[in-house]
């Protein structure tokens, strides 16, 4: 992976005392999927067997129970985890607009502390009809590079285009998954001076767009077709049937891809020292609730598997308290010994690592663009969701007028399949949920009139 202009971090320089061994900093790694539901792993009752590593990872580490992105989109997800921002407050609130170049990342933040810093893999954060280079001044701050700003578009299963630095194509040999587990592997184990910071963006297992397809290694869609089903999908079909089989044999590979990475790490000696984020930036609803695949606010779109593990995360015990994806930025910072900047809007994990004291409320806001302008509540027993009757989704980031929308009972109806929003049985559960999200979007700016549901509401 070649260096960009600006070069790396002053040679020898680690910065502050962190919480590695020798006090340096830990590595961070990112591993990232794309449109992972979280009900393809083992320890969310997927009974396949297909993520025997993410398991073993989240056992023996920290496990993100309850893990959820704030925007159901590829680009809004992606500017969050880098920024710690709401897509609204980034101004990537939809697809097709970039990352403002002058916006803080995590690159930028790592590599003040003296970081070496990587991407590899699916970025779509720049210019809207960049599918291959893209700009050094659109790579939010990271200084080495190999990657695509649409990755859907420069590989497909078996042929992988990947950019350097200096914008240079590399074909990369394989399944495309394998292909990038193994540049990254390169990068983690070279020999340098510096702790480094990785971001592993994958595009499996999101569909391959131009023919609507999940391309799995080759035997592995066979593997797993006609398997088991999830109830949502069961019960409301979309073109599930057709590709449940190649999608979970996506998410085979890519556990194989994690095992992979984390006994490199432990080969060369590394792993005591890393701290291993594993996330994904939306759910898959396969044409279910809308026309195509996420952009709603039901937990198949948003709900995602997540864990952590390194020095301070091999706790064994699990959060259970719902976690944003807002929250993620700051805790890797947090973990690694470094300051989380004030404009984040989210609150490091390691307190709940920890068992300290926490005030944090038990509840998540979504963001919804594209499909229409959403806002959604998370609690661990409700989802309410709000849209905006007037607004478009594609133009518009907000909207000052809501309507309630969607109200579901997670505890007795879990696949969301019952919207109880205009249910006269569930109107004391209404004005609360109401009373919550206002004061959630005032947190980001946003002081929107809610409406009651009419009274012919689905």
């Amino acid at each position: 992976m070649a260096d960009t202009a600006d070069g790396r971090g002053t040679a020898g320089t680690t910065g502050r005392e962190g919480s590695g061994r020798g006090g340096r900093h830990p590595n961070v790694v990112v591993f990232f999927t794309d449109q992972q539901r979280w009900d393809t792993t083992g320890v969310h009752g997927n009974p396949l067997g297909l993520t025997p590593n993410f398991d073993r990872m989240a056992a023996e580490g920290v496990h993100v129970a309850n893990s959820f992105t704030c925007q159901p989109v590829c680009a809004p997800s992606r500017a969050s985890l880098q920024t710690g921002r709401y897509p609204a407050q980034t101004g990537v609130y939809r697809n097709n607009i970039p990352l403002p170049e002058d916006a803080p990342t995590l690159a930028h933040h790592f590599a003040a502390a003296g970081y070496d810093t990587g991407y590899i893999g699916k970025w779509h954060l720049a210019d809207t009809d960049v599918a291959g280079p893209v700009r050094p001044e659109q790579r939010g701050g990271y200084r080495d590079w190999l990657a695509a700003n649409l990755l859907e578009f420069t590989s497909d299963a078996y042929e992988t285009t990947l950019y350097d630095a200096d914008g240079r194509a590399h074909d990369l040999a394989g399944y495309r998954a394998d292909a990038l587990t193994d540049a990254a592997i390169d990068y983690a184990t070279r020999e340098r001076r510096n702790p480094f910071f990785l971001f592993l963006s994958y595009l499996e297992p999101h569909h391959q767009n131009q023919r609507d397809d999940y391309p799995a290694p080759e035997g592995y869609g066979e593997r797993y077709a006609g398997g088991w089903t999830p109830g949502d999908l069961a019960a409301l079909g979309g073109n599930a049937a057709e590709h449940l089989g190649g999608y979970y044999g996506m998410v085979r590979r890519l556990d194989e891809c994690l095992g992979r990475l984390l006994a490199a790490l432990e080969e060369h000696g590394l792993a005591e020292d890393t701290v291993v984020l594993y996330t994904s930036d939306h759910g898959c609803h396969f044409k279910t609730r809308n026309s195509e695949y996420k952009r709603s606010c039901h937990d198949a779109s948003i709900r995602v598997p997540t864990a952590l593990r390194g020095p301070g995360l091999g706790t064994g015990r699990p959060i259970t308290r719902l976690v944003n994806h807002i929250d993620l930025p700051p805790t890797l910072l947090d973990a690694a010994g470094l300051p989380v900047p004030a404009d984040m809007h989210g609150r490091s994990l390691l307190p709940l690592v920890r068992g300290a004291p926490d005030d944090r409320p038990d509840d998540v806001l979504v963001q919804v663009s594209e499909s229409e302008v959403g806002r959604a509540l998370r609690t661990p027993r409700w989802k309410y969701g709000v849209v905006a009757p007037h607004a478009d989704g594609w133009d518009d980031p907000a909207a000052d007028e809501y309507v309630e929308t969607y109200l579901y009972d997670l505890e007795t109806d879990p696949d969301e399949l019952r919207n109880l929003v205009a249910d006269p049985g569930a109107r004391e559960a209404l004005p609360p949920l109401r009373r919550r999200l206002v004061e959630r979007l005032a947190e980001t700016g946003e002081h929107p009139v809610i409406r009651p549901a009419p009274a012919s509401a689905p």
